[in-house]
């Protein structure tokens, strides 16, 4: 269909779902993306569209990976943008019953969306943590300082979900109590403890339960994927930003909430790796994440 047939459409029509994107061509096993953009006109087909049309449109994005759509993300005729990955033959019917308000999305992204400069990193350069004096940014949203088209763990429902933290126990953990384990500290002065010298047994009683409350306050039914993260109050030296903990699903009526409980383990879900590559739980305040909600906690070394 040429532009102007388009366009055409799109003034007569009430509505109109662009449904763009990549196909096997661009993407598939053994071929590897030369870029992070839309091919061929799409970009400008879309704009113009949109711009056109009597509503807002719905875009649909076809692919397999990220796509740097910022431009359709900035544009205020389109009224709603839907990643359907390759949704195979039951595709369409799926689409349909979400464009039409028959079904209540609720998933996250599970990974982030990189600008598309980002193509002019090596693929060979698999370092995670940035490094500012060069202008390497790192890598996933763990490390990741560049500009994002969207982050890990983003998405939307036709739902508001609010959260609140039920209970956190204990909330401070006394690791200068454990007389077998000597304390070290690093380059930036933090104090630290090795979880190796921890040990597996007494890793496995360093635990606190965080139960989380979660309400649907919206007018349908859903499905919420609930997310909780880690995050240090300072990060030091090769930390991560923040970093996810658990996650669990919560299936709720309109105006319903539930309690869910994640369980966190210090050794493996607040240590990270140091600079010699041995796992360490850093001193300090901490925060527990949980949509716009966060919980300090305390660990004293």
């Amino acid at each position: 269909m040429a532009l102007d047939e388009a366009l055409e459409m799109a003034k007569k029509s009430d509505y109109v779902v662009l449904i763009m994107g990549l196909d096997q061509t661009q993407e598939r096993e053994k071929q590897d993306r030369n870029d992070l953009v839309l091919p061929g006109n799409q970009q400008s087909l879309i704009t113009s569209v949109a711009k056109e049309a009597k509503n807002p449109v719905v875009l649909v994005l076809l692919s397999g990976g990220p796509v740097d759509i910022s431009f359709a993300k900035q544009d205020e005729n389109i009224g709603s943008i839907l990643w359907a990955g390759y949704p195979g033959e039951g595709g369409g019917i799926a689409l349909a019953e979400i464009i039409f308000g028959d079904y209540n999305p609720g998933a996250k992204l599970p990974i982030t969306w990189y600008p598309k400069d980002f193509i002019k990193i090596p693929m060979t350069d698999m370092r995670m943590r940035p490094e500012p004096s060069s202008g390497y940014p790192g890598r996933t949203y763990r490390f990741y300082e560049g500009e994002k088209v969207f982050e890990f763990g983003y998405g939307l429902s036709y739902s508001n979900y609010s959260y609140e933290f039920v209970s956190v126990t204990p909330n401070t953990f006394r690791l200068d109590r454990l007389s077998t384990v000597r304390a070290l500290e690093n380059s930036d002065s933090i104090r630290y403890l090795s979880v190796p010298d921890i040990g597996r047994k007494k890793c496995d009683d360093l635990k606190l339960s965080v139960v989380v409350g979660v309400k649907n306050d919206g007018e349908m039914d859903g499905k919420q994927p609930v997310l909780l993260f880690d995050q240090p109050e300072e990060p030091g030296k090769g930390s991560p930003k923040k970093e996810l903990v658990g996650f669990e699903s919560a299936s709720l009526k309109a105006g319903k909430s539930a309690k869910i409980e994640f369980v966190v383990n210090l050794c493996e879900h607040l240590s990270s790796a140091n600079e010699d590559g041995l796992m360490v739980i850093e001193e300090g305040k901490r925060y527990l994440l949980i949509g716009d909600e966060k919980y300090p906690i305390n660990i004293i070394i």
